[in-house]
């Protein structure tokens, strides 16, 4: 039976993985909010598949309460497409060409760039591979949401996970400036970034795409800085707190 409920196979799983600590309570009224995740000391573990940056309300109210706050998210690294009939009878299944990558959280972070370095703030990125469910519809159809150009002939109902295949923990500067290929430095534009993505055989060609979000975010965390602009493009170099830092023990994250 297809799931139909607002919160997905893939949501309540992760809830669930990550609420397995002893002590920990799940949907949580707190401070005026309901958290998915709550431990014995009061710090909070949010699961956020998309739209992460409107968690920044809640992220803001268990930092200035001096808890702690982590936000889980995964990245779909392979996803596979079930089709099922009204009847609930699969008629097909397949795998879907669109492979996503680590660098496509910077999509995800434009709104929440003043809480990511705080002390008491985590982010688990999750590579993931999941299995999305459709319904099939007699007739061409809007989706839920509205989001729709075109009208289909199904409808999502469920999303489910796989396999964990990594975590990307990050609550430090030097995991995100981590994300830099070595080969930009001591100094990058946004077009040399994007090359280096490229070049990485282990990342898919849309992990270069990020390379203007990248900067942006990073820029607004001052972890970077613009040093110069050569023939009208921007080059950045790490802001001077972190340059000897990281030049020193840099590594790609694989």
């Amino acid at each position: 039976m297809i799931n139909t409920y607002s919160e997905s196979s893939l949501h309540k799983t992760l809830k669930d993985i990550y609420a397995l600590k002893s002590g920990c309570r799940t949907e949580v009224k707190q401070n005026g909010k309901i958290y998915d995740i709550v431990d014995q000391e009061d710090n909070v573990i949010e699961i956020q598949t998309k739209n992460v940056s409107k968690l920044l309300k809640k992220s803001m109210t268990v930092l200035q309460s001096g808890k702690k706050i982590k936000i889980v998210h995964p990245v779909i690294i392979e996803k596979h497409i079930e089709l099922y009939g009204k009847d609930g009878t699969r008629i097909s299944r397949r795998k879907s060409p669109i492979k996503g990558s680590l660098y496509d959280i910077f999509d995800e972070l434009t709104g929440l760039y003043s809480v990511l370095l705080d002390e008491n703030f985590s982010l688990d990125v999750l590579e993931i591979t999941m299995t999305e469910l459709r319904i099939r519809t007699t007739e061409p159809v809007q989706s839920p949401n509205g989001r729709r150009r075109y009208r289909k002939n199904w409808n999502k109902t469920d999303k489910i996970l796989n396999e964990i295949l990594k975590t990307h923990t990050f609550c430090s500067a030097e995991n995100y400036l981590k994300l830099i290929p070595i080969q930009c430095f001591p100094e990058f534009s946004a077009k040399e970034l994007s090359a280096a993505l490229k070049t990485d055989k282990t990342l898919p060609a849309s992990a270069a795409s990020h390379a203007h979000l990248m900067i942006w975010v990073l820029n607004k965390m001052n972890l970077i800085k613009l040093k110069e602009t050569k023939n009208r493009s921007h080059y950045y170099c790490m802001a001077d707190t972190m340059n000897n830092t990281l030049c020193s023990n840099h590594t790609n994250p694989k």
